[in-house]
């Protein structure tokens, strides 16, 4: 299995309302300086459901050439099997070694058709295929009986939890064992999904601090708890103020913050509340990350 460790859930830098590709190569150049262990093109992070079908492609093309040994798994979500089944082939073409395939949303699949999709997504490629979890955004949960019967698929081999539900996820690790590689949707799960035996996670936070988030994810799979407590401490402050509006309205104002890129978004997207810039400057400060 690929994908494990720390992987980043990659912004989408925008300029005059076009890709900025000189921002997100330097944001690529520098997850791989941090240690990554994987990066995530084209998510709910990367602003997927405004990018077109050759904005995506060219976004994905520029994460390859940038990425050296460091693996990619592009992001092909949507809820029309079909035309997620024709991404995700093109997106094998370019070369990626993974795809992220969401929940489909507002369709509200039954279970049998949550299965029935990613089998078929999983069928049309010899890619990995990582299933992402997030009822949050697609209403419906991908139950852990299902997740078993897709373990049984052989390129199906990892999942983005989302659910923030420990309970949820101790069920999918007892009934799947070794069989798919477990990975937190979320930055403030990472330390007890890694506890529980999880294999890692795809990380907002790391577009602004990776060397960080990698020393929490390696202390929490070499079982330094306590290393890892205090590293997941400092890093608090900084998940919560990601995550006071939607994704990824405040990582583009972090991020713009720290020089990185500019701070803007696509609609329905907008910029963040100015009451939400202070808690994000502050923990941003607190990690000597304004100069």
């Amino acid at each position: 299995m690929t994908f494990h460790g720390l992987l980043t859930a990659l912004a989408t830098p925008f300029r005059n309302g076009a890709l900025d590709e000189s921002a997100f190569r330097s944001l690529v150049r520098a997850q791989v300086a941090g240690g990554v262990d994987g990066l995530v093109p084209c998510g709910t992070t990367g602003e997927s459901p405004t990018l077109s079908p050759e904005e995506s492609e060219r976004v994905v093309r520029w994460t390859l050439e940038e990425a050296g040994e460091v693996p990619v798994m592009a992001g092909v979500g949507g809820n029309d099997t079909a035309s997620v089944v024709a991404t995700a082939k093109r997106m094998e073409a370019l070369g990626v070694k993974g795809v992220l395939a969401t929940a489909p949303y507002y369709n509200k699949p039954t279970q049998e058709g949550l299965y029935r999709h990613f089998r078929a997504v999983a069928e049309a490629v010899s890619v990995e295929v990582c299933v992402y979890d997030v009822p949050g955004r697609s209403i419906v949960r991908v139950q852990p009986a299902t997740l078993e019967r897709l373990a049984e698929v052989p390129n199906i081999t990892t999942v983005k939890d989302a659910t923030a539900d420990m309970a949820h996820a101790t069920e999918v690790l007892r009934r799947t064992g070794d069989r798919f590689t477990l990975l937190s949707g979320d930055d403030f799960t990472v330390l007890p999904f890694l506890a529980l035996g999880g294999h890692g996670t795809i990380s907002v936070a790391s577009n602004v601090v990776p060397a960080k988030m990698k020393a929490l994810v390696v202390a929490g799979r070499e079982g330094r708890l306590s290393d890892a407590r205090v590293l997941n401490a400092e890093l608090f402050p900084l998940f919560h103020a990601l995550f006071q509006e939607s994704n990824p309205i405040p990582l583009k104002a972090a991020l713009a913050a720290t020089g990185a890129m500019e701070d803007e978004l696509r609609l329905p997207l907008s910029p963040l509340a100015e009451r939400c810039r202070e808690p994000l400057l502050a923990a941003l400060r607190a990690l000597d990350l304004l100069g």
